[in-house]
């Protein structure tokens, strides 16, 4: 089949190089000239495992191209799809549709034969019906279906999750869009993956409603784990110990310095924002939210308190600054609420990451940034551990702690086991976990 994917953004470059792996025609537009040139020569503007190779494997095979020439890619495509960027609008955490609307004016003069119209973007409820309002308007003869297909992906595993998902969603009851959606999806059918067809306004709410769920399983481990600091208890046999019920489940019960990203935060404003307007205002997101962005701000006070209640000239060495390991992404992240706050109290900041660097130089551009781990905690005051990269797990503690001024850890991912930090001489401060392994400030030797 021909496909069409309108914008070259983490959803629609990895939709599209994916939809080229399944063997589809498959051409991706942006407006971004320079952006079209880097991707024509083999540049990936985003770091995603695997993605690279199976860009590189279709762009040579044929199946993927990518283009400015919106007119030459709709001509003729058996589905459009819509996977620009819809941000929090400033103001008042609706979600930004511009972009979206604007494809839709660009797209609808160019289509010819019957076209499935999808929108691959998180939009909130009624925006599909607002894009065949577009569409109809500037061309009453269009012969198109609208359809709601919202994209599930994990930043750091989206192709796994593209090419093995747990379902797909289908928001259209028009019989000629379920077949066109069928014939795109049919490779996954060989593995038996639920394909749900619902009304467009379902398909549209569901991804929503699964974002905020999920958003809400971290916001309340997060304050069980607190709740565990005050009476003792390990919030790691907490959260095994109720996920092991398959009514809750495992996964997102990892206790933490609070949500970031481009989905978790943007998506429960917009959801909340829309329920308020439809008049049933869901409160427990709303709560979600506050709870969240406060505990961001709390992490910079238990760094604080772990330096002795001052951070005041002293040097903080941060690992991680991305949202979540195996991104470049740091939307949102909660290295940007924590830095800033040590900053104000007095902190110097050295920080690494092992692919958030040429983003953190735009975002946080106070702080030293260095080549490795151990060049960051030399003559460190501290040690905060914010993003549990894999190579983060093993450093050599007792070379930590000779590079560190004083052997202070602060451990906002529970990457260590209590016991070795108090073998190798640590004050450590986890989240959620008894603290009777800390040993007192000492100065390295």
């Amino acid at each position: 089949m021909h496909i069409a994917v309108i914008g070259t953004g983490y959803v629609g470059l990895v939709s599209g190089t994916c939809f080229s792996e399944f063997g589809h025609d498959v051409i991706c537009i942006d407006m971004d000239e320079e952006k079209i040139a880097r991707l024509n020569a083999g540049e990936i503007p985003i770091f995603e495992p695997g993605l690279q190779a199976m860009v590189e494997k279709n762009r040579r095979s044929g199946y993927l191209r990518f283009d400015t020439d919106m007119k030459g890619a709709v001509d003729g495509a058996d589905a459009i799809f819509i996977a620009v960027g819809t941000p929090s609008r400033r103001g008042d955490g609706q979600a930004d549709l511009s972009y979206v609307y604007a494809a839709a004016k660009e797209i609808a003069p160019l289509l010819r034969g019957y076209t499935a119209v999808v929108t691959k973007s998180t939009v909130p409820v009624g925006t599909g019906r607002e894009v065949a309002r577009i569409i109809r308007e500037a061309n009453p003869n269009a012969d198109f279906d609208i359809v709601s297909n919202p994209e599930f992906l994990r930043e750091g595993a989206a192709i796994e999750d593209f090419m093995h998902p747990d379902r797909i969603i289908v928001g259209t009851l028009a019989t000629r869009a379920q077949k066109v959606m069928a014939d795109i999806y049919r490779p996954l059918s060989l593995i038996q993956t639920p394909l749900l067809f619902t009304s467009l306004e379902s398909a549209e709410l569901t991804k929503y409603a699964g974002n905020a769920f999920l958003a809400t399983k971290i916001t309340f481990i997060n304050e069980i784990a607190d709740l565990c600091e005050k009476v003792g208890a390990n919030v790691h046999d907490v959260a095994r110990g109720i996920g092991l019920d398959r009514r809750i489940g495992a996964k997102f019960l990892h206790p933490g310095p609070g949500f970031g990203g481009s989905c978790f935060p943007k998506d429960t404003r917009a959801l909340f924002e829309t329920s308020v307007t439809a008049g049933a205002p869901l409160r427990i997101v709303d709560t979600v939210i506050d709870i969240n962005e406060k505990r961001k701000q709390e992490m910079a006070a238990r760094v604080i308190a772990a330096c002795g209640g001052s951070v005041a000239g002293k040097t903080i060495a941060i690992l991680g600054l991305t949202f979540k390991p195996n991104t470049d992404d740091m939307r949102e992240s909660p290295s940007l609420a924590i830095i800033p706050s040590l900053i104000n109290a007095g902190a110097r900041i050295r920080a690494y990451d092992p692919e958030g660097m040429p983003e953190a130089r735009k975002l946080l551009p106070d702080i030293e940034l260095c080549e490795s781990s151990y060049a960051t905690v030399e003559t460190a005051d501290a040690l905060v551990v914010i993003t549990e990269w894999n190579e983060f797990r093993a450093l050599d503690l007792a070379r930590v702690k000779a590079l560190m001024r004083a052997p202070v850890i602060v451990d906002l991912r529970n990457v260590y086991d209590p016991h070795d930090m108090a073998r190798h001489g640590f004050n450590y401060t986890s989240i959620g976990r008894p603290h009777e392994f800390s040993c007192p400030p000492q100065k390295a030797t």
